[in-house]
């Protein structure tokens, strides 16, 4: 048993399961933000834009509620399209602003620190320059 808790605490403590970890919670974090700015910000500017119109109450009935008096036998039976709509716009958002934020980090990443270019090498001499440095070389012989 010791064995086993010594192979997963090595397998937790290595760098890429804490980065994930970390990565998860943000992403958790990350996901809540963009959920409220998607239902406490725009939805309302879309619903006073196209006259107070709320998605999530567009449904179609399929049954509707049995009912005794007060009492609700039977509920409504309906397909709540509006709120699946919601949904998808919510994730179109936080996918947007997911690749955002990665595309910033990418673009942080490919740019390299500024190093100094080291001095070209000499140029060495041309092929004519060689051909006719052993042409005198064979004239003074």
């Amino acid at each position: 048993m010791g064995k086993f808790m010594q192979e997963f605490k090595e397998f937790a403590m290595k760098g890429n399961v804490m980065d994930m970890a970390v990565g998860v919670v943000i992403g958790g974090a990350f996901g809540k933000i963009v959920s409220s700015l998607v239902s406490d910000i725009i939805m309302p500017l879309i619903g006073a834009i196209t006259g107070g119109l709320n998605f999530t109450d567009w449904k179609w009935v399929i049954r509707e509620a049995v009912m005794d008096g007060e009492t609700v036998v039977k509920p409504e039976l309906c397909m709540t399209w509006g709120n699946f709509l919601q949904v998808v716009f919510d994730f179109i958002i936080i996918a947007f602003s997911i690749f955002l934020v990665i595309k910033g980090i990418n673009k942080l990443k490919r740019q390299p620190e500024s190093e100094p270019e080291a001095p070209a090498a000499p140029a060495g001499p041309t092929q004519e320059e060689l051909l006719a440095e052993i042409r005198d070389l064979l004239k003074n012989k």
